[in-house]
């Protein structure tokens, strides 16, 4: 747990929320109406999640604040983590699965998100520690602690609920009798029940997923990947080597290889139908993998204590093999710490995040006047706004006509395309903030308020100053006079030569 939070703790402060931790950011500092407004049309899924940041934004809004949460999930699962490992297979073998789970790089990267994924697999560690007390118990009522920890977990976000898929499997390697499977089915039948109607509301809302693709092979290569400590070259076929040996573990194996294995395979092949997979929705099947190397390494370490040596048998339980394994196991893992550490250094910058707001927001600040409007191209991209509004205070947004929390929306609703175009007729220069893609000439986007945009700029205006940044391109534009417009003006914003092709056009909506 130490080495978890040092880890999560380290560079916090990124300098920068990317667009789905300012989601979180400026929803979770709405009112408790106004957030339940918002649930009924779009992010049902992270409702509980939003309620519970409401509460920690509250003693103060900061991204540090909005990724403690998650440090502190990821350092309470690397204990889960370990204790499950000392239940299975000895106090050696958790000591050295914790801490595998700590220094994974996967694990560091949510661990400073502010999402809900993080306390996920804490909830599914925990469930699944009370899930072995419970068979070893063997009473009824040891079931109810099991199905309290894992009903919040599955409203933290619905794929959680596959971890019962996976504690089913656990119950029937282990062959238990039919009075823990009937305490077992209640427990988890209480659960789906609670969580059925966050499943029928976020069916509808669906759409809000609709950027994902059907995964390949490519996927699981990926997967296997990020459930090991080391995501490429010795340190990662060591990682396979020993999580093969770890199978012999049949008590630790049948409670790991399930977790690893069945949330996410469930996941892929409903996804060849209609695509939902991500890494981060099994996050907690990473548990799985680091329980399996630790019960590797402990076998091995078992194997290499009954070596002959001169005609004597080294057995495993001598104070000083104890000693030179203890000290084997910690050179090991910090030489696989080491060996990633330019992986966890790149994972801190915030250059390293699908979007960078912050850069948005002081790019603004530098370029902008003050009074002057500007367009956000698509809507989404008003997030920037959203989350710095200190860099765009000075400016206003013409095409906004209601707020984000007034209305209900994640980024507030816009003008009709004949009011906007109306509001632009009274300007004579406006900055635009584009996503890059959004300027390629082959984008045409459905939504009739984004072709205005694009089509009057590229009418009436001329593009004066450019400034781009990472994949945000900032343009002034200014009104030309009617003898300049040539005939035939082009309807459609184009990238200036030399620009590199943008990449394919796709939605940006908030991401489940």
């Amino acid at each position: 747990m130490a080495v978890m939070l040092a880890v999560g703790l380290w560079g916090l402060d990124r300098g920068g929320m990317w667009g789905d931790e300012s989601v979180t950011f400026q929803v979770a500092q709405r009112t408790v109406p106004q957030i339940w407004r918002l649930l009924h049309d779009v992010d049902a899924v992270h409702g509980l999640y939003y309620l519970v940041m409401h509460a920690v934004l509250a003693v103060h809004p900061d991204e540090v604040v909005l990724r403690l949460p998650s440090v502190a999930a990821a350092t309470a699962t690397a204990g889960l983590v370990a204790a499950l490992g000392v239940r299975l297979a000895g106090p050696r073998v958790g000591l050295w699965a914790g801490v595998l789970y700590a220094i994974t790089p996967m694990t560091g990267h949510y661990a400073q998100e502010g999402r809900s994924y993080a306390l996920v697999a804490a909830g599914v560690a925990a469930a699944t520690l009370l899930l072995v007390r419970a068979v070893d118990a063997g009473r009824a009522r040891a079931w109810w602690p099991y199905g309290a920890v894992l009903a919040p977990t599955c409203l933290l976000h619905e794929f959680a609920v596959l971890v019962l898929c996976a504690h089913a499997v656990t119950l029937a390697l282990w062959r238990v009798p039919r009075r823990v499977w009937s305490g077992w089915g209640r427990a988890a039948g209480a659960v789906v029940l609670l969580v059925l109607p966050l499943v029928w509301v976020s069916h509808g809302q669906a759409g809000q997923v609709a950027w994902l693709v059907t995964p390949g092979w490519d996927r699981v290569a990926r997967l296997a990947r990020n459930v090991v400590p080391g995501p490429e070259g010795a340190a990662l076929w060591v990682s396979l080597l020993l999580l093969a040996v770890g199978l012999r573990a049949r008590r630790t194996a049948a409670v790991a290889l399930p977790l690893l294995l069945v949330p996410p395979g469930l996941l892929l092949t409903a996804s060849q139908v209609r695509p939902l997979y991500h890494d981060r929705y099994v996050l907690y099947a990473l548990a799985g993998a680091s329980l399996l190397i630790a019960a590797g390494a402990g076998r091995v370490a078992g194997l290499l204590g009954r070596v002959r040596f001169d005609g004597r048998r080294v057995r495993i339980g001598g104070r000083h093999a104890h000693a030179l394994v203890g000290v084997t196991g910690v050179l090991a893992l910090t030489a696989t710490f080491l060996h990633q550490l330019p992986v966890h250094r790149q994972d801190r910058s915030a250059a390293h995040r699908p979007d960078n707001l912050a850069v948005v927001s002081a790019l603004a600040v530098r370029q902008m006047r003050p009074g002057d409007p500007v367009l956000f191209v698509p809507s989404v991209g008003r997030l920037a706004a959203l989350a710095y509004p200190k860099g765009f205070a000075r400016v206003r947004d013409i095409a906004l006509r209601e707020s984000a929390p007034r209305s209900g929306t994640l980024w507030g609703r816009e003008a009709t395309p004949g009011q906007l175009r109306r509001r632009l007729a009274s300007v004579d220069r406006v900055w635009l903030v584009a996503e890059r893609y959004a300027l390629a000439p082959g984008w045409s986007p459905a939504d009739p308020v984004e072709r205005t945009k694009l089509s009057v700029l590229a009418e009436e205006f001329a593009v004066r100053e450019e400034h781009v940044r990472d994949d945000v391109v900032l343009r002034l534009h200014v009104r030309r006079r009617a003898a300049e417009v040539p005939p035939g003006a082009a309807t459609t914003a184009r990238l200036p030569a030399g620009h590199p092709a943008p990449r394919r056009a796709r939605p940006r909506p908030a991401r489940w």
